[in-house]
């Protein structure tokens, strides 16, 4: 295939530019402590992901949908006796992680500053609309983005939407993020680059293998590596 010119960069938000799994992870452990005279913390983790598996077609991605997952869970461990103050035990963490500070990771803002002025940068993102407005925001980085589409998933066509509206089409796009499944994968089906990102933490839900045969892969272990990927295209 013929490279063309590089003219648009999408960026995942969640554990690509900011924190998130990690806060799951701790209000999880919360959770299962809330759990602990019902059952074990390993079967309280297990019976909630089943849950966000489940309820991922009915809500969508987010802290709102975790939230409504930690209370099913709840409500199906206890055999239907779970006590009103842990529900609202649950309510209360599903809240702090609503409003839990905006921590940035590293080299991202000196990546994003390179960039802006040579490329159309657009945030692509799924997730509760008001929580990821509410951490682009409070980011800083909003300035740097020249669209933001908060999207209920990523796949193929929605990178081909979005790629064809912003820029020159998905082959003349790159996606950069985390996820191998929702960032990577697609938007080289697309016929867009992908550059993985790995972060040390990643929801179960978002593995997959990578893509190392396609030709329009790329790995980096941070972020600060991208500018160099995108010069070696040419």
């Amino acid at each position: 295939m013929t490279t063309r010119t590089l003219t648009t960069i999408g960026f995942d938000a969640d554990d690509t530019l900011w924190q998130n799994e990690q806060f799951y992870r701790l209000t999880e452990t919360h959770f299962t402590e809330l759990l602990s005279d019902y059952a074990e913390g390993t079967v309280v983790s297990e019976r909630l992901l089943a849950a966000e598996k489940r309820n991922l077609q009915h809500y969508g991605f987010g802290i709102k949908g975790f939230t409504l997952s930690m209370i099913e869970t709840a409500i199906e461990i206890t055999e239907g006796n779970v006590p009103a103050s842990v529900i609202a035990q649950i309510l209360d963490t599903g809240r702090d992680l609503l409003s839990h500070p905006v921590e940035t990771l590293p080299e991202v803002r000196e990546t994003l500053a390179a960039l802006a002025d040579h490329y159309l940068l657009v945030l692509i993102t799924k997730g509760d609309l008001f929580d990821q407005e509410r951490k682009l925001a409070q980011s800083g980085l909003g300035d740097f983005f020249h669209a933001v589409e908060i999207v209920s998933d990523k796949t193929a066509v929605t990178y081909r939407r979005i790629f064809s509206k912003i820029g020159g089409g998905p082959e003349r796009a790159m996606m950069v993020g985390n996820s191998l499944k929702s960032d990577i994968v697609p938007a080289i089906a697309a016929g867009s680059y992908g550059v993985f990102v790995p972060h040390e933490l990643t929801w179960v839900l978002e593995h997959v293998e990578e893509p190392t045969e396609a030709p329009r892969f790329r790995k980096i272990e941070r972020l600060g590596e991208l500018r160099g990927v995108i010069d070696s295209l040419g």
